[in-house]
């Protein structure tokens, strides 16, 4: 068919025989929409999966290489969709046979509008794959630090047992020197104020108590700094980690239907903008089905059941003849052989009979000696 205007060329996309089109000239601007309604939707699979392939490679040629194959691709699946649709008559029968044809192209619908949604929603994407890589970081980085941390808790737990007993041996020493000043001032112990034995006695505990706090000191010190330097050098160690850790972009195909969902689950617009335009590629892709579905048989689909009645008419007549004949032919073959089988079996058997007949006769002839255990020679 020389495709000289546009309409030519969506009646090709509709995949009508022109033989039989140019005999009902009012089916031409039917099929002509259909068939422009199958070509934009390729268009749309192009586009659809040229930006998802450059999501994932980064690459406009290899995204216009890919577009193309897959544009085409549901272009020729779309095209055959509808082709194969063909009014029967009867709405149950149509309706059974849509069926499947109507599930494929739900199907195709939902596979081209996501990549297309996400092109869509990129601004709101991309806030939102930049909050989510802050996780994603975050996470690595929390892992990091678990596997530090028993190491860092164990440490402190040194640190603060050491710290709790030079606090002890502190009150305990100032408890002491407090005893003694009170009983020196009268305010305490004996109420009495004095310099004497009793005083002394105190001083003397204080005094011990200072030596021990001083002794607790010198070895809990040391031993606190060597801690807090082994958390530092701890700390240190996953300071580097955690600056070794790759920083890739969180920007893939996946992430980004990834972010898509967080978004309509968090922005109810977002959903009922994501629903209708999921349900606008479905109706692209369902309307060429549904017009060919609920529209009235027309003069092309006649023509067209004419067209292909007479063929099939033909190849059963031509069917049943070879097949008669070929059954004629066994027949034949079968009785005939099945008689010659018997004929000479019969034959066989009737010569048989005269062998033994004339054997019997000859015996007769000759006697049996019992003598010599053998017949008698004529």
């Amino acid at each position: 068919m020389a495709m000289e205007t546009p309409r030519d060329f969506f009646l090709f996309c509709s995949g009508v025989e022109p033989s039989i089109l140019e005999k009902c000239p009012s089916d031409r601007n039917k099929y002509a929409g259909i068939g422009a309604t199958v070509f934009f939707t390729g268009v749309l699979a192009f586009f659809s999966s040229g930006y998802a392939l450059y999501t994932v490679f980064d690459s406009v040629p290899a995204a216009i290489v890919f577009g193309l194959v897959w544009g085409l691709m549901i272009f020729n699946l779309d095209r055959y969709i509808v082709m194969s649709m063909k009014s029967n008559g009867q709405w149950w029968r149509d309706l059974f046979v849509a069926f499947p044809r109507v599930v494929l192209a739900v199907l195709l619908a939902l596979v081209i509008s996501k990549p297309l949604e996400m092109k869509i929603f990129e601004k709101e994407i991309r806030a939102e794959l930049v909050q989510m890589e802050q996780e994603v970081f975050k996470d690595q980085e929390d892992r990091v630090k678990v596997r530090f941390q028993a190491q860092i808790d164990d440490q402190r737990a040194q640190i603060a047992a050491l710290k709790a007993e030079i606090a002890a041996k502190t009150a305990t020493r100032n408890e002491l020197a407090l005893q003694a000043t009170q009983e020196a001032d009268g305010t305490g112990g004996s109420r009495q104020r004095n310099l004497g034995p009793i005083y002394k006695a105190k001083k003397a505990d204080a005094e011990l108590a200072q030596a021990e706090l001083d002794k607790t000191l010198a070895a809990n010190q040391p031993l606190i700094l060597e801690k807090e330097q082994a958390i530092q050098t701890i700390e240190n160690q996953i300071g580097t980690e955690i600056a070794a850790l790759q920083r890739s972009r969180y920007d893939g195909l996946a992430a980004r239907m990834e972010a898509l969902s967080r978004l309509t689950s968090k922005s109810e617009a977002i959903l009922w903008a994501s629903l209708f335009i999921t349900l606008l590629f479905i109706a692209i892709e369902t309307a060429p089905i549904l017009v060919k579905l609920i529209s009235y048989r027309s003069p092309y689909d006649y023509l067209l059941h004419e067209h292909e009645h007479v063929f099939a008419m033909n190849n059963l007549e031509k069917t049943t003849l070879l097949t008669n004949t070929v059954r004629n032919k066994l027949k034949y073959d079968t009785e005939t052989g099945a008689h010659l089988v018997n004929a000479s079996i019969a034959a066989e058997k009737a010569l048989i009979d005269e062998k033994l007949k004339e054997k019997l006769e000859d015996l007769k002839k000759r006697p049996f000696d019992w003598k010599l255990g053998s017949f008698k020679e004529k």
